[in-house]
């Protein structure tokens, strides 16, 4: 019993070890998904504002151009024409034309419009709950862009009320950007905790995007709406750093913009972004390459926001630099130092080996930051040296001492080598570090024989030994199958290459003269080249079955024709009534094109093969299909008239 309750105990802190360590997954994979994947980069910002500076066509086009622009911070090209342009389009009795008028006009700098005491009016009555949420919206913006007066209260109670009927996604949304024009002394909570059902209505798309079924405009103008009411009754908003996070990939992966409002969502939703009292997204990406060597010891950074604006007040730290190769941990608690709006860190003052190394960095200085834990894999890149490099004549018999012979790269080694059934040659060298001097382990090491003649190439991968020394030995009598024993001069190189090696090598080591047996030689030698044509490839066809005797055939096909036979039988006895047969032309095709094709099974059963009797079979098949089309028209038209006749005398006969 006692040993019962000693195993059960185990069993609970084994249980209770494997929830801690799933925990402390599930933690890390949530710090490494806070980090935006996508971003409005310079050219993006170029695009989306070539996207919004278009000519305008009516005011709701001025409007989300206007807007749009100057949520980017720009303006456009003429205010004065733009300005003139509403005046000229705004409609005094409807509610939607006065909304863009007021918010497009409230962006431009010196522009007013005017309006009537029965437009003020107007405005006013549409904040009832008659109205719709969008007419509310339109009504309460008009308002406050035209400066006048609104009973705040009381539209928050008709916006209440009528919000109670729309429950969609859009009319929420349209509820929230009209109660960021309210007055804060109205009580908003209620408008503010419709954030929190909104948020819970999002689609996870794989742990990476967030956005509502209705699309991405949708999905930009809840996050612009959110921050803005958020920023205006000062309270943060209901959503979590990897939700938003999410909602910065799915608003800003999308680079084309269809129409004119879904560009001035997606600027709504990168000014909010940028600019609001509660998150801000950092992007911490490399400027250029994320690479260093001892020519570009310095790793720079650029720090900003989701609209590629520098973040210059930001504090940059690296955590620890750790090998990935190794996994020791090279260098920690390093600040990145501030170089007009890049982020600078000389990596290599700790003379790093070659390889890539996994940096965690953190970006500090705002407490509204969030993704500021950012990873980030660097290449330490170098040059490679080859040195000791010795060629040798090896006695197979080891009766002569071999033959060495010293290179020195990149000359190529004078006279040439004998490898045959007597002697081997072989190959020594050591790789090494320029910069530092010490060993180089490349993962790409190959020896490249190459026939002058036939252009044949055997590549070899050279081995480093247990003292990093690289050795290639060539034994004719073991190598035979490679070079299908031709003989014949080939030209040695030697193959260095590395994704961290600046200077990769291909190197024409010396001439190498193989000689095989004469037995073994091939009789004909071919030049072994990828590109050679294949030989055609035969297909055979299975042979027909044997036919069964012509005995057999002719009764099955006199039973087959035997109901036909019958039918001619009972026509002749009993009478056939062949009157609604008509002489046309699309008739006599019809049945004629139906023969032949009853004849095309016969002629395919005995002489053609499928692929003929299916293009015989379409030309059949085309002019049978439209004259029988022709054919039953004709007969659907005499037969309506003829009915129509038949009424038609009916009626007389009653009257």
């Amino acid at each position: 019993m006692q040993q019962l309750c000693r195993a059960n105990d185990e069993l609970l802190i084994l249980i209770r070890y494997f929830a801690y360590v799933i925990l402390i997954l599930i933690f890390v994979a949530s710090i490494q998904a806070l980090t935006p994947s996508h971003f409005l980069t310079k050219y993006d910002l170029q695009r989306l504002r070539a996207s919004l500076e278009r000519p305008f066509t009516d005011l709701e086009g001025s409007y989300y151009s206007i807007v749009g622009l100057n949520r980017l911070g720009g303006k456009v090209a003429d205010e004065k024409a733009a300005c003139n342009f509403i005046k000229s389009k705004v409609d005094p009795n409807s509610i939607d034309s006065l909304f863009y008028a007021a918010q497009a006009s409230q962006a431009l700098s010196g522009c007013e419009v005017a309006i009537s005491n029965e437009t003020r009016e107007l405005l006013l009555a549409a904040v009832s709950e008659d109205s719709s949420v969008n007419q509310i919206y339109h009504a309460v913006g008009a308002l406050s862009g035209f400066g006048l007066p609104l009973a705040s209260q009381e539209a928050l109670t008709a916006l209440t009320s009528r919000l109670s009927k729309e429950e969609n996604v859009l009319a929420t949304i349209q509820a929230l950007q009209t109660a960021s024009y309210l007055s804060q002394q109205a009580d908003l909570r209620g408008i503010v905790e419709e954030i929190e059902d909104l948020v819970a209505r999002l689609d996870d798309l794989g742990g990476v995007y967030l956005q509502f079924e209705e699309g991405l405009e949708t999905t930009a103008l809840f996050v612009a709406a959110t921050y803005r009411l958020s920023d205006h009754v000062g309270t943060e908003p209901a959503m979590k750093e990897d939700q938003i996070i999410q909602l910065v990939n799915a608003i800003f992966s999308k680079k084309n913009f269809e129409t004119l409002s879904e560009a001035f969502s997606v600027a709504c939703a990168a000014a909010s972004l940028s600019q609001n009292n509660y998150h801000l997204p950092v992007i911490a990406v490399p400027e250029g390459p994320a690479a260093v060597s001892h020519h570009q010891p310095i790793l720079k950074l650029q720090v900003t926001n989701v609209m590629s604006q520098p973040l210059t007040q930001a504090s940059v730290n690296l955590d620890h630099a750790k090998s990935v190769a190794t996994k020791a941990t090279v260098l920690q608690q390093s600040a990145f130092a501030l170089s007009g709006d890049i982020f600078e860190l000389n990596f290599m003052s700790v003379k790093p080996a070659s390889g890539y190394y996994d940096f965690a960095i953190s970006i500090d200085g705002d407490s509204r930051f969030i993704a500021n834990k950012v990873e980030l894999k660097v290449k330490v890149s170098t040059e490679v040296g080859i040195s000791n490099v010795d060629l040798f004549t090896v006695d197979k018999d080891q009766s002569i001492a071999p033959k060495t012979t010293r290179v020195t790269y990149p000359t190529k080694a004078k006279g040439s080598f004998t490898a045959d059934s007597h002697q081997n040659f072989a190959l020594s060298f050591q790789l090494v570090d320029v910069n530092t001097g010490a060993e180089l382990i490349p993962h790409q090491t190959f020896v490249r024989l190459h026939n002058q003649k036939t252009g044949q190439e055997v590549v070899f991968v050279a081995e480093p030994d247990s003292k990093n020394i690289y050795k290639f030995e060539l034994d004719t009598s073991e190598r035979k199958t490679e070079f299908d024993s031709a003989s014949g001069t080939y030209t040695l190189y030697l193959i260095i290459g590395d994704a961290t090696l600046e200077n990769p090598i291909l190197w024409n080591v010396a001439d190498v003269v193989i000689k095989f047996p004469e037995e073994d030689a091939p009789s004909t030698v071919l030049s072994k080249t990828l590109f050679t044509p294949k030989p055609e490839i035969q297909h055979l066809f299975r042979e027909p079955e044997k036919r069964p005797p012509t005995v057999v055939s002719n009764t099955f096909t006199a039973m087959i024709l035997s109901p036909l036979l019958l039918l001619f039988i009972l026509w002749i006895k009993i009478g056939a009534n062949i009157s609604n047969f008509s002489f046309a032309p699309s008739t006599i095709i019809f049945h004629l094109g139906h023969a032949a094709m009853l004849g095309l099974m016969y002629v395919y059963w005995t002489q053609l093969n499928m692929f003929q009797t299916m293009k015989y079979l379409a030309i059949l098949g085309t002019l049978t299909f439209l004259a029988g089309n022709r054919m039953l028209a004709q007969k659907a038209v005499k037969r309506i008239a003829a009915e129509q006749s038949s009424r038609l005398a009916k009626y007389r006969t009653l009257r």
